[in-house]
């Protein structure tokens, strides 16, 4: 009885093991009929060089069949089979052979192949694919491993292998062409293409769109290709050019089997030689040399700065017509108004500086700026216009290749773009643009100096003020300017006497002074200052404080503290209607007997006359 669940068992792994061959291609280099690739297994060519098998570029949710190399940490794709049709799940889709011996993938359970070799065989149940240490994939038919049935190297995506060749079918005119990803997350076609001339001459060229040629190899001249003179130089690789009666085409091989390089149709419109050095990948030859040389690189309305961190920029009154293809560094939708035109008085232009113009104009004989301006307005259909000695030129349609210049490019203009007035930036159209900035910057700076005048003053009167406070035991010594200012020029006369004359004056701190000029004195400055501080260091009740003086030249000026009462003199004389009687004199006398006993006794307030 146990003997029956075991064989069950046994012919359940067998059936399973022979649904599921694949697993058997895991540590291979080649698919043969019955067996198929799928989810996580990978084919890998016979000196570990090339893997084959599902991969996701970058953020996709996508997954593609695609060539990669084996021994780079760096997954670097060198061909995809189904780059237009993608799966969302390698573990239910499948490489295989179809009943007609095509190497077909398929999606789920569907019967119809996502994408074929499109290859036949007389024999369809001995062929095989096998992939070689050259990445190339090839399908054989049973033991005839020299002649391939099909080839990858026949259908290259954006990468030109060593040994693969790019050129023209004579017979079937068909040109074999490098074709770049749309961008790094999407390998589906992109706009930029290198094939050979159309036009049929001895040179190969990169077209934007199938149709714009902007980059040109020269003629082959029987050694290298004119514009391309390192071509013959290089002693890595062995570059030839064939021309018979079934194709013409350019083919390289390497010199030395541990140089790892890869000519790539870039997704920003440059062709790249890459060579694999210290571990990384690094470009030794790049065509056109500037990004901003790529026709309509940043698409339709899109602006290329070769000095932006992202090459392209949409400029006032546009924005990216697709935000996550600009994040991609996949510019060719370019970039969209934010209002659609009215044709009429509601458009305005904005002026653009040093830009080098779009192709594609449309030259207008006028005589003035102003006429190619209306020239312009009165034209629903044109976008653009741009006046210099060169005449009138005005742009219908979109506007490419428009690259701004910096400072030390030659052939800078100035374009107008036709936008919707109310799109054009809030500080003005055209030339007007700088008027209310520059007015803001200017009255900016004045208030600025107005206040830090401000400032210095109040600070710098203060600073006199505090130091015009007599510090304990020191006269101050003051500035005759200051003492101008403060006796108003000397305006108010107190009084005079046989050394000078008494003048009223104000400090800064409203303390009313004395200021007295002395006249007819010829000490010199240090015995007048030796006698000031001798006057100064008497302090008596019965004398006036001396605050301070001031030596100018022949000036002589003693400082003293205001006395409302006036002098001694004043007060004893009938010449003064408010003269002291003789009762009040004989009690101040009295007092002055007994002022040593009566230390709190009121000051009797007098000035004396004082020379020094």
């Amino acid at each position: 009885m146990d003997s029956v669940p075991t064989l069950h068992l046994l012919l359940s792994f067998l059936i399973f093991s022979s649904f599921n061959s694949s697993l058997l291609i895991k540590a291979s280099d080649s698919i043969s009929r019955g067996q198929f690739l799928s989810g996580n297994n990978t084919i890998t060519s016979k000196g570990a060089k090339f893997e084959l098998g599902f991969f996701k570029p970058g953020s996709s949710k996508n997954y593609y069949i695609g060539i990669w190399y084996k021994n780079i940490p760096v997954q670097t794709i060198i061909w995809v089979a189904n780059r237009e049709t993608p799966v969302t799940n390698p573990s239910t889709s499948k490489l295989k052979f179809s009943k007609t011996g095509n190497l077909a993938l398929y999606n789920n359970s569907s019967s119809t192949p996502v994408w074929s070799s499109n290859s036949s065989s007389s024999t369809p149940e001995s062929i095989s694919a096998v992939l070689l240490d050259t990445g190339n994939l090839v399908l054989i038919n049973g033991s005839d491993s020299d002649s391939y049935l099909w080839q990858s190297f026949d259908h290259p995506t954006d990468t030109w292998m060593p040994g693969g060749w790019l050129g023209v079918n004579k017979i079937t005119r068909e040109y074999q062409s490098l074709t770049s990803w749309k961008n790094p997350d999407d390998p589906a076609p992109g706009l930029f293409a290198q094939s050979m001339d159309p036009d049929g001459s001895n040179q190969y060229v990169i077209l934007w769109n199938g149709s714009e040629i902007y980059w040109t190899s020269g003629l082959w001249n029987g050694q290298f290709f004119s514009n391309v003179p390192g071509t013959k130089e290089h002693t890595v690789f062995n570059f030839s050019f064939i021309d018979n009666s079934k194709r013409k085409f350019a083919t390289y091989t390497i010199l030395a089997n541990s140089v790892i390089t890869r000519c790539v149709m870039d997704s920003t419109g440059q062709v790249l030689q890459w060579y694999w050095l210290k571990e990384q990948w690094q470009p030794v030859f790049t065509q056109p040399l500037h990004h901003c040389d790529v026709y309509s690189l940043c698409g339709p309305f899109g602006v290329c700065d070769e000095k932006s961190s992202s090459i392209c920029r949409c400029s006032d009154g546009f924005h990216p017509a697709n935000d996550r293809d600009w994040e991609l560094n996949d510019w060719t939708l370019g970039c969209s108004r934010k209002s659609r035109l009215q044709c009429g008085d509601k458009d305005g232009f904005l002026e653009m500086a040093n830009v080098k113009l779009p192709a594609d104009r449309e030259n207008l004989m006028v005589h003035s700026s102003k006429e190619c301006e209306s020239k312009c307005m009165n034209n629903c259909s044109c976008n653009a216009y741009a006046y210099d000695s060169g005449g009138c030129s005005i742009w219908k349609g979109d506007l490419r290749n428009l690259q701004q210049l910096h400072d030390g490019d030659i052939g800078g203009s100035t374009l107008f773009i036709r936008l919707l007035a109310t799109d054009i930036p809030t500080s003005g159209n055209s030339h007007h643009n700088a008027i209310p900035l520059i007015l803001g910057v200017v009255f900016g700076v004045i208030a600025i100096i107005c206040v830090v005048f401000a400032l210095a003053f109040v600070y710098r009167r203060r600073k006199r003020a505090q130091a015009l406070k007599q510090v304990e035991g020191s006269l101050i010594q003051f500035r005759f300017s200051e003492l101008q200012r403060m006796t108003k020029n000397f305006s108010e006369k107190l009084g005079s006497g046989g050394f000078g004359t008494v003048f009223k004056g104000t400090m800064p701190d409203s303390t009313a002074i004395a200021v007295k000029k002395l006249e007819g004195l010829r000490q010199g400055e240090k015995q007048f200052r030796t006698e000031v501080s001798t006057l100064g260091a008497v302090q008596h009740v019965n004398l006036v404080r001396l605050r301070g003086f001031c030596y100018k030249g022949s000036d002589r000026l003693l400082v003293y503290d205001y006395m409302k009462e006036g002098s001694l003199d004043s007060q004893l004389f009938r010449d003064n209607p408010t003269f002291l009687n003789w009762v009040t004199r004989i009690l101040d006398k009295s007092r002055s007997h007994c002022i040593t006993f009566r230390p709190n006794q009121t000051e009797v307030s007098v000035s004396w006359p004082q020379v020094p």
